[in-house]
């Protein structure tokens, strides 16, 4: 399932895609949601060649709401099966087997299936910067799923069961908060128990990544705001988890220059960087993707400084936007 506001072009690319999944059954569910564009009109048109595809248009969203999670619940509650695979228009999945690769994971006892979704790779260091942030996102919540402990979820490669999200009143929890209708909704609902994980090139879905550090900057800002709201341990986690980072270069570039260790200090450092390479290399061959571990070194100063100015924000940002 799918929600478009003003991506005809987007959708173009994508829908012969989707019909093209080598997969035995299945339907296409798209939620204009609002569009200005001629999204309507190429979903009317492209639902009137295939019985696979079916629209939901969004004509406006009741006051208080926030429009995508509206959006979202008018497009599951139309589905006709019960698992529903979420993507973005912005989205590629990586091949003609993703719904199956993904499905593979479906059983009895899941009701939530993790999926990576890494963008898509391009000349430059923002684009290699892009790919590391989102890289490092995907190891925290692939791993703490794996380990029992789910806490997010990204809704470019996402999927759940509808009567679980019916069962629990879908997004009713979260109407207050902007974003968050997918990982927060991991974050309320998802147990080691109940969560698998789909792993492997066949499972990916590409998108495409902002092409301006100041883009890039808003889209972090969003999705980290969104934090502040998860589940106390996962949030104590990851807070640990990134002050470390950040204390590693701080606290270890000061240290080689100002203590009579430097040596040691640099070596350490020197240790740490070699190892978060070897790590990016071996968790890119297991997820399915390629990630060039020479610029590793670079992407790790860089990161730490851009977490602690995004972190910053994020956490004194009180309003968020999807798209008007």
């Amino acid at each position: 399932m799918i929600c478009a506001h003003d991506e005809e072009e987007n959708l173009k690319a994508l829908i012969p895609q989707l019909l093209e999944q080598d997969h035995p059954e299945f339907e296409i569910i798209i939620v204009d949601d609002r569009s200005n564009d001629y999204t309507f009109d190429l979903l009317l048109a492209e639902t009137a060649k295939d019985h696979r595809l079916k629209m939901v248009h969004v004509n406006r969203t009741p006051p208080h709401v926030d429009g995508k999670k509206y959006a979202l619940t008018l497009g599951i509650k139309a589905a006709r099966y019960e698992w529903i695979l979420l993507t973005d228009a912005d989205c590629r999945p990586s091949g003609k087997d993703w719904i199956s690769a993904m499905s593979s994971q479906f059983s009895d006892a899941k009701q939530f299936v993790l999926g990576y979704a890494p963008y898509q790779r391009q000349a430059g260091v923002l684009n290699a910067f892009i790919r590391f942030d989102t890289l490092v996102t995907a190891l925290q919540y692939i791993s703490f799923a794996l380990l029992g402990r789910p806490y997010m979820g990204v809704g470019r490669n996402l999927a759940y069961r509808r009567s679980n999200f019916l069962e629990v009143k879908g997004f009713n929890n979260l109407l207050n908060v902007t974003g968050g209708d997918d990982d927060l909704f991991v974050n309320l609902h998802a147990k080691g128990s109940n969560t698998g994980v789909s792993l492997g090139a066949a499972a990916l879905t590409h998108s495409f990544p902002k092409t301006t550090w100041k883009a890039f900057y808003h889209q972090k800002v969003r999705h980290l705001s969104v934090g502040k709201y998860y589940r106390f341990v996962p949030k104590a986690l990851i807070g640990l988890f990134m002050i470390t980072w950040m204390l590693s270069w701080f606290g270890g570039v000061a240290l080689s220059v100002f203590s009579e260790y430097h040596y040691i200090i640099l070596g350490l450092l020197a240790f740490r960087t070699i190892l978060l390479t070897i790590t990016t290399q071996i968790a890119t061959k297991t997820l399915g993707e390629r990630f060039e571990g020479w610029a590793v070194p670079l992407l790790d100063f860089i990161y730490a400084f851009y977490y602690l100015v995004t972190g910053l924000a994020a956490s004194v940002t009180k309003k968020v936007r999807w798209k008007n």
